[in-house]
């Protein structure tokens, strides 16, 4: 697969995130929706968690469950619940597609690093899209509350993000095991308690939960493999294209009209990605006087 057809993967995968998160409100609450595709995940994901299990020790699992809880649980729940209050899939979509520009404020400042005009511009590009897209929501209806939910959302993937960072982690496939473990057990209990783990008996919900729980896996793959091949930059700057994506999809999915001022959202942080492609700072040089990418430094899928 070359890095035209990895790219466009990872766009359109992720952006298949949203379109799950509104299709499973349309069939139930979000909290029995997660609560299944995490259990769907966790048996499909069940031979590197038991391998996980054999070679990985409590403080591995620790930081995993930290992580699992900010990048899965809460992140994941902010999304699904902003869709079942009556979020776009496209709004979601362009508020979480801040956080690898705050991901890379944050590495920036913390650093010591000066941030670069360019970056600052993007930054500002970024929320000015968001703002007006979001402005556009409030005056359909949406209500202001409902809008803190992705928000929130983005803020948690972003601490997760850092930490990860910061620690580094088993194989991709191994540390996807042990996250679906701790978050399959931690809806599966929530839901069981509050009486909404039965599934409906619709079959568009368990369309739903097959669909969120095969882009949970492939949202993360696609990412780590561009990352790994292309660089992290070039991952990062693709999920600015999602919003555009996911606005496209509910189209014909869901007949979400495509409003003037949700375009001119778009239009304002597509603007952001190219200010952003030049803002990264270079990392440092190794042994060998080759210049790493550092794939974590903006790793702001890698807990999808």
């Amino acid at each position: 697969m070359n890095s035209q057809l990895r790219g466009t993967a990872l766009v359109v995968v992720w952006s298949a995130g949203f379109i799950g998160a509104e299709l499973g409100a349309r069939h139930a609450g979000p909290d029995t929706v997660l609560a299944w595709r995490f259990i769907v995940n966790a048996l499909v994901l069940a031979p590197w968690t038991l391998r996980a299990v054999r070679v990985q020790g409590r403080r591995e699992w620790l930081r995993q469950a930290v992580i699992a809880v900010l990048c899965q649980c809460v992140y994941l729940g902010g999304v699904f619940w902003g869709a079942a209050a009556g979020i776009p899939a496209g709004t979601s979509a362009l508020i979480a597609s801040l956080q690898p520009a705050l991901v890379l404020a944050v590495a920036v400042g913390l650093s010591g690093q000066r941030l670069r005009a360019s970056h600052a511009a993007g930054l500002a590009l970024g929320t000015t899209g968001v703002a007006i897209t979001a402005a556009g929501d409030l005056r359909s209806g949406v209500s202001a509350v409902a809008l803190l939910l992705p928000l929130f959302a983005m803020l948690s993937l972003t601490a997760g993000t850092l930490l990860q960072q910061r620690w580094p982690s088993p194989p991709v496939l191994q540390t996807l095991g042990m996250q679906s473990l701790f978050t399959a057990s931690t809806f599966g209990l929530f839901t069981g308690v509050s009486g909404t783990l039965a599934p409906p008996s619709t079959p568009g919900f368990w369309v739903a939960v097959a669909w969120a729980a095969a882009v949970g896996i492939g949202g993360f793959g696609f990412y780590y493999l561009v990352t790994e091949r292309d660089g992290s930059a070039r991952a990062s700057t693709l999920l600015y294209l999602t919003p555009a994506a996911t606005a496209l999809w509910a189209v014909p999915m869901f007949g979400q009209p495509l409003r003037p001022v949700t375009l001119l959202g778009l239009a304002i942080s597509a603007s952001a990605v190219l200010l952003l492609r030049t803002a990264a700072p270079a990392p440092p040089r190794d042994g060998t006087g080759e210049t790493p990418d550092a794939p974590r430094a903006l790793v702001s899928g890698a807990c999808r």
